[in-house]
């Protein structure tokens, strides 16, 4: 069907002395595309598109041809490929685990949650212990299972205060790895404290100022015997028994904080009266007409090495309490805040016995006393600070991000609800 098309390009290629292939060019080659080869373009000169001793050299030996007349044969040529630079791609998959945890470890709190959701062997990364060693959720509404989920990770160094904390349904009976856990003034039931508190042995820094807990909640706390700091201000719900339960197992309790909770007489002397020997910073202030000077005499019999101790607003404290406090050798700062029944002449005495660095008198030493008290006694700060940092996480009117001088790496810096 192409002989008649065949004889003229072969009688044209007689006719044309240097032309190795040729073809119209305003009509598309259908042969070539059929064959899979991608024709020349035509010099613009009238000129050979490719010289024959370039053929010779591009050709490949075992398909060279001995040349014959031109007008006899035809010849096709290929252009040769250009070589391009191999580029070396490593794919994710390619990485082991240990470098894809270092990876991981940079990524912060809601990046770690979306690269969970890429794959599974991603998901079983993300869930290691070492990127979730400390999570910060402070003010936040966290829904329930939330907690179990994220505790049952690894978590080491917990802080969630002032936030709304919804049942933790843990889904593992195993201990949790807590150490240091801030709860402070957070809405939290009775049931869900108390289930996260009952897996909780390692505890050495606990807070949970402001909560309603149970006997089974101070008992959990109790399981903690390396606890060195607590604090349980404004705190009720649970009986004097489990109180003093709870100061004979923790032994080593170094800061305390038992101010201002629902404590009535028998709650004070339970807690003096078990006080373990290890304290040296205690607040136990706000209890206005249970604190007697009696009260006084064991906790200092029981404490000797107190460094801090706040006992403001005990009204029934008079000035017969100042030679008991005076054996506190170790002693550098006192809160005496609200005692009404203790003067500014007693205070003067009392400080040029001992070696305080600091003193709380508010509210008993109008601003003339306060002046002279400075005068008098230069080594000593009078009034510097309006609120106790014993037992507390954060201290101080700023806001702060750590607790207990630990950051967490962990956070969620704006509104975003789990």
């Amino acid at each position: 069907m192409h002989r008649k098309h065949l004889q003229e390009i072969s009688a044209s290629s007689r006719n044309a002395s240097n032309l190795m292939w040729c073809w119209d060019s305003n009509k598309p080659s259908d042969l070539f595309s059929g064959m899979g080869v991608t024709p020349m373009e035509k010099d613009l000169q009238e000129t050979e598109n490719t010289p024959q001793d370039y053929i010779v050299k591009a050709t490949p030996p075992q398909k060279r041809q001995r040349p014959r007349d031109r007008d006899e044969c035809f010849v096709i040529a290929r252009r040769p490929r250009v070589a391009r630079p191999a580029q070396s791609v490593i794919s994710w998959d390619a990485l082991p685990d240990e470098l894809l945890l270092g990876i991981f470890n940079y990524l912060h709190l809601i990046d770690l949650l979306r690269a969970s959701r890429v794959c599974k062997r991603w998901q079983r990364l993300l869930t290691d212990e070492s990127l979730w060693h400390s999570l910060d959720l402070t003010g936040k509404h966290v829904a329930d299972g939330v907690i179990g989920r994220v505790l049952s990770l690894g978590v080491v160094l917990f802080r969630c205060p002032r936030s709304c904390i919804g049942e933790p349904m843990f889904t593992k009976t195993r201990p949790l790895r807590l150490h240091h856990m801030d709860l402070s003034n957070c809405t939290i039931s009775v049931g869900a404290l108390q289930s996260i508190l009952s897996r909780c042995f390692k505890l050495q820094n606990l807070s949970l100022e402001g909560l309603v807990l149970s006997d089974k909640i101070i008992s959990s706390v109790s399981q903690n015997e390396d606890l060195l700091r607590l604090n349980i201000g404004g705190c009720s719900g649970f009986s004097s028994e489990s109180l003093s339960e709870m100061l004979s197992n923790c032994s080593r309790l170094d800061e305390l904080n038992l101010s201002w909770c629902d404590f009535t007489a028998d709650h004070v002397k339970s807690a003096v009266g078990h006080l373990p020997g290890s304290l040296t910073q205690f607040n136990f202030s706000g209890y206005r007409q249970n604190l007697e000077l009696s009260d006084v005499k064991t906790l200092v019999t029981r404490c000797p090495e107190l460094t801090d101790l706040d006992l403001s607003d005990s009204v029934m404290l008079t000035p017969d309490c100042f030679p008991v406090l005076q054996q506190l050798l170790h002693l550098q700062h006192l809160g005496l805040s609200r005692c009404y029944q203790i003067c500014p002449s007693t205070l003067l005495e009392f400080g040029k016995k001992t070696l305080l660095k600091s003193l709380s008198v508010f509210g008993i030493v109008s601003e003339g006393s306060v002046q002279i008290l400075k005068d008098s006694l230069p080594h000593i700060k009078i009034n510097c600070s309006y609120f106790s940092t014993i037992g507390r996480p954060t201290s101080g009117i700023r806001k702060s991000r750590e607790m207990w001088g630990m950051k967490c790496k962990l956070t969620l810096n704006y509104k975003d609800y789990l």
